[in-house]
């Protein structure tokens, strides 16, 4: 239970359902730390703060559910933060809502859910479930509102995971979620989406990373470099290629007649590569470390459509398999795509069924 709409529906629809169910929070991040980065007014929109704990408790009250706050905060800053870090600082621009749910919420938090008897989890995710017979696997597919479809940032799940999980909000949209909220009378159910990093409270995540390097006392490597364009000729100077990711515009400090872009990021020289709108097309991209979740994994060319970032509108390519059980693709795209993103996921669709999805190399 985050302490969002979502989440508290799903447990009121359980509970409607005769389901005995349990809530549980997951305290991911000390919200004390850092607090340079707290914009001015406080912290709005961001998921996982003490206020959500707050409107998790008062939900599981008005429901009569037991309701327990439990610690994942090292777990999630080993395997969620740091990787996040080591990330921008290597040139890719990386999702932690994926590695947090890869790592923790349907890894440690279903071991959690065993420890306290629950057979199964349920989450308020959009996304669907199902069990093909034919094949004897369990596959995932995007929710009915797709506006706020979330199977990309679920790539990752395996089979035993899908196994214990449920998505009760799947077949809803988001305006009949509201609705079921104010028929089961729950507090929060005029209460806004969070849409922030839950770490990263000011959205700016080359000042959280220069300010968790001050926290533990750990010198910055060199990050003073030259801004090129795709011809070599220096444009300008900048403090840092974390600072910068594939497709960005803005903050750039050059003058030109033409708008520009971030094309590379190149941290062993610290340089960024900026060009034009045309040059951020790419026909094709290789990923990395497959997670095959509603098919097995290839053994020959398929066709699909592929994302490349959340809001991307799924293209259609052509995917070949690279490596044994094709733990590595190549996506071959009929339509170059814009600004194909190393650190981002590439998610496999055969129309709303999930294939499978790795990170873009």
């Amino acid at each position: 239970m985050s302490g969002g709409v979502d989440s508290s529906v799903v447990a009121g629809l359980l509970q409607r359902q005769g389901q005995r169910i349990v809530g549980l929070t997951m305290q991911l991040w000390n919200q004390r730390r850092l607090p340079e980065l707290a914009p001015e007014g406080g912290v709005t929109g961001r998921c996982c703060s003490l206020d959500d704990v707050y409107d998790a408790r008062h939900v599981a009250q008005h429901l009569g559910i037991p309701y327990y706050v439990v610690n994942f905060e090292s777990g999630f800053e080993e395997q969620v933060v740091k990787p996040f870090i080591d990330d921008y600082l290597s040139g890719r621009t990386p999702i932690p809502c994926t590695l947090c749910n890869n790592f923790i919420k349907f890894d440690q938090f279903l071991d959690l859910a065993s420890g306290v008897g629950a057979s199964r989890i349920a989450t308020g995710h959009y996304a669907r479930i199902g069990f093909d017979n034919a094949t004897g696997r369990y596959q995932m597919s995007r929710g009915a509102d797709h506006s706020k479809d979330q199977t990309y940032f679920l790539f990752g799940l395996k089979q035993e995971q899908l196994a214990r999980t449920d998505f009760p909000l799947g077949a809803y949209t988001k305006p009949q979620v509201r609705e079921l909220a104010r028929e089961l009378g729950l507090p929060v159910a005029a209460k806004p989406d969070s849409q922030e990093i839950c770490f990263v409270p000011n959205g700016d995540y080359a000042a959280f990373i220069d300010a968790y390097f001050r926290e533990r006392g750990i010198a910055p490597e060199k990050t003073h470099g030259e801004i090129r364009d795709t011809e070599g000729r220096v444009l300008g100077e900048h403090d840092g290629t974390h600072h910068f990711t594939v497709g960005q515009r803005r903050g750039l400090r050059i003058a030109a007649r033409e708008p520009l872009y971030v094309i590379a990021t190149e941290p062993a020289s610290q340089r960024v590569i900026v060009g034009h709108s045309e040059d951020l097309l790419r026909a094709t991209l290789t990923a990395r470390d497959m997670n095959w979740v509603s098919i097995a994994p290839i053994c020959a060319p398929i066709r699909a459509q592929v994302k490349i970032r959340n809001k991307h509108a799924a293209a259609d390519a052509t995917v070949w398999p690279i490596g044994d059980n094709a733990a590595r693709i190549e996506v071959r795209f009929d339509e170059p795509q814009r600004a194909v993103t190393p650190g981002q996921a590439a998610v496999l669709y055969n129309g709303d069924l999930v294939l499978g999805g790795g990170w873009i190399e």
